[in-house]
């Protein structure tokens, strides 16, 4: 790029900031300022990210940055296969820099924690001004969030949610809840009957640009998990306002009804199928929180699905996010539990005789994507149960999903699925044995195990771990109220039934082979 006049400021864009409305690019002078945006090794790689996911964030950065050329914007665009690229984001800003040489650097904070540190030493020693502004594009600042948790005993995230209502309005008739409560979680717990066909949802073809992105993804990345065969994800606003008016006017009515439940072969149900622009910013909540709740007030869909689809997005989302960064950098090394068995192969290859495992892991393999009672009851709590080292299966969570990032996934992982916190996040351990699987899916009818035998040979491998996983932790979690009702049964048991549940446990685990 030809520089003929001096830059005013350096705006640097990241894979995840892809909004016109990013602090960053607030002030811009097109004529003098100069976009950044850069491809990097190390983002791919830092985890073995999914194809897809790898392939979306490319695909969305070039169609953003072209959208911004077409404005007249000067943009700096570096491709992965540029010979000249230096493999990190720091890199490419110093390289900028120096070719450019600006008054300043201007950069929105990052939303994760490695990046926010390796910023901050950039910023300490760069002969330019960095100017690091605030991510604004969510409900809740961070120090508002602080505010909120200071001083509190448990950070409970149904009384944050209530504060984000009456901040927002949603749903609200002066500061009072409409329908009379906040929470109608009770009504969407049904399993998908057995005759019901789910919705075909919309999906978008690739265009040429991100055809171009998909094949240099397979050629650069060809060990990483995934298949892009069935790329379908929004790489541009407008496909991602698509997929939103497409979700409210097709997918909301039934959403609250059924998004606990699981179906072999329909992983797409009717959630949202959002989040992986929402981490984008290609959307952003507030909009669409709003569309939800006008789709509740034009009579189009009932309360309890756009009250659970909202506290989706500014109860859960901004919730976890405002622990992330209250917490880091010590959250990430909590192991209230005490798991250290390594994550086994299976949850890479998806070759194992459990049907639930195998069949959530062969759709997060095709499409990048488990919805939320998949990723907590089915591959989470195996890794709960199971003992399973933290660390390791947070780096397969943020690996495999189109919408994970550090900030949304590892607390979602940790505090959530895995409960290594201790307590932090959850009031208690997502724990179930097969029976909780079976009632909400059909995986099981399919499977080689039997899930109603508790023991032996046959036996769904979850009952026995379930109840090995209590007796493992009946000093940490004896005491939890929410636990109260397995641990009165367990009580009733004498040492040898016990014992049996725990050598059945163990003889399984040992039975797997470690994925490293």
């Amino acid at each position: 790029m030809s520089i003929d006049q001096k830059t005013a400021a350096l705006r640097i864009v990241l894979g995840d900031q892809l909004t016109r409305s990013l602090s960053a690019l607030r002030g811009l002078d097109p004529a003098r300022d100069i976009v950044l945006m850069a491809e990097v090794n190390a983002e791919a790689r830092y985890v073995k990210h999914h194809k897809q996911k790898i392939a979306l964030c490319f695909a969305a950065m070039r169609h953003f940055a072209r959208e911004l050329q077409a404005d007249g914007v000067r943009v700096r665009y570096v491709a992965i296969d540029d010979p000249a690229n230096s493999g990190t984001l720091t890199g490419e800003i110093a390289r900028a820099a120096q070719d450019v040489a600006p008054t300043r650097i201007v950069l929105t904070a990052p939303g994760e924690y490695r990046l926010a540190q390796a910023f901050g030493q950039m910023a300490g020693e760069s002969r330019w001004p960095v100017d690091i502004l605030a991510d604004d594009g969510f409900v809740c600042a961070i120090d508002e969030f602080n505010r909120w948790a200071e001083g509190r005993r448990a950070l409970t995230m149904e009384f944050f949610y209530r504060q984000m209502r009456k901040k927002t309005g949603l749903l609200m008739q002066a500061d009072k809840p409409i329908g009379g409560q906040w929470n109608f979680d009770a009504a969407n717990r049904e399993p998908l009957p057995k005759a019901h066909r789910p919705l075909a949802r919309l999906r978008f073809a690739p265009d040429a640009i991100t055809r171009d992105v998909i094949a240099l993804v397979e050629a650069r990345y060809p060990d990483h998990f995934g298949e892009t065969a069935e790329f379908g994800w929004p790489v541009t606003r407008d496909e991602a306002l698509r997929a939103l008016g497409h979700f409210i006017d097709a997918a909301l009515p039934t959403f609250g009804r059924y998004q606990d439940a699981m179906r072999e072969g329909a992983p797409f149900l009717y959630h949202s199928l959002i989040a992986p622009a929402l981490n984008l910013h290609l959307l952003e909540p507030l909009e669409v929180c709003r569309a939800a709740e006008m789709a509740f007030h034009a009579g189009h869909a009932p309360l309890e699905a756009v009250e659970g689809f909202i506290r989706q997005i500014i109860g859960w989302r901004e919730y976890v996010r405002g622990v992330y960064w209250r917490f880091m950098p010590d959250y990430a090394s909590s192991n209230a539990l005490e798991a250290h068995r390594p994550i086994p192969d299976f949850y890479w290859t998806g070759k194992t005789d459990m049907r639930c495992m195998a069949a959530v892991i062969d759709e997060t393999r095709r499409h990048a994507y488990s919805h939320h009672i998949q990723r907590l009851m089915i591959t989470g709590n195996f890794a709960l149960l199971a003992g399973l080292d933290p660390a390791e299966v947070e780096e397969w969570y943020l690996a495999v999903y189109a919408d994970a990032y550090d900030w949304v996934e590892l607390p979602n992982t940790h505090g959530m699925a895995l409960y290594a916190d201790g307590g932090v996040l959850a009031t208690k351990p997502y724990a179930a044995s097969g029976a909780y699987i079976n009632r909400m899916s059909n995986f099981c009818s399919a499977c080689r195990y039997d899930v109603s035998a508790k023991l032996g040979s046959s036996a769904c491998p979850f009952n026995a771990l379930y109840w090995a996983f209590l007796i493992r932790n009946r000093d940490r979690l004896g005491d939890n109220l929410r636990m109260k009702m397995p641990y009165r049964m367990l009580a009733k048991w004498d040492e040898a039934k016990q014992q049996a549940y725990v050598d059945a446990a163990a003889a399984f685990l040992d039975g797997l082979k470690p994925y490293r």
